[in-house]
């Protein structure tokens, strides 16, 4: 199995992951255990609110994000965690039956400067449904070791 390290993350397009769709009783499992919003668990209810319709916890839909991030590419990666997402936004609502595919572009990727031994890559997804609605977008650092980390250190 090839291992990407930091050198194999330069700012562009990286990839598309998916689909993976998604049925209505996940969601309402999802919704029974974190998010138990009448929205994401009763039809009824769902249907009397804003989002016209039995919807995915947006936190669920961030779920799935990094579902499909470490099965298309995190966990053959050197990956060693990240300081945090500086952005998570939720576009339009989580359908049941919805089909989702995830674009990643590279933003940046950097040599860290207290361990140069990793470099910080910076990713920008995209999840939409099968009908390319956009559903969210999330900014997210990620730090990654380097291929040749005895060339680096010293």
């Amino acid at each position: 199995m090839t291992v990407l390290s930091f050198e194999d993350f330069t700012p562009g397009h990286f990839g598309r992951f998916g689909p993976r769709r998604v049925t209505r009783e996940e969601i309402i499992a999802f919704a029974r255990e974190y998010d138990p919003q009448p929205m994401h668990l009763d039809e009824r209810a769902a249907q009397a609110s804003m989002l016209k319709g039995l919807s995915g916890s947006g936190w669920h839909l961030g779920s799935l994000m990094m579902r499909m991030l470490c099965d298309g590419f995190l966990l053959k990666t050197k990956s060693l965690g990240s300081p945090g997402i500086e952005e998570m936004r939720w576009m339009s609502p989580l359908r049941p039956g919805d089909d989702l595919l995830l674009d990643v572009d590279v933003v940046e990727a950097r040599v860290s400067k207290s361990r140069p031994q990793t470099g910080i890559v910076t990713f920008k997804c995209y999840m939409r449904n099968g009908h390319g609605q956009m559903l969210a977008e999330m900014v997210s650092a990620i730090i990654i070791g380097r291929r040749d980390q005895a060339a680096t250190a010293g």
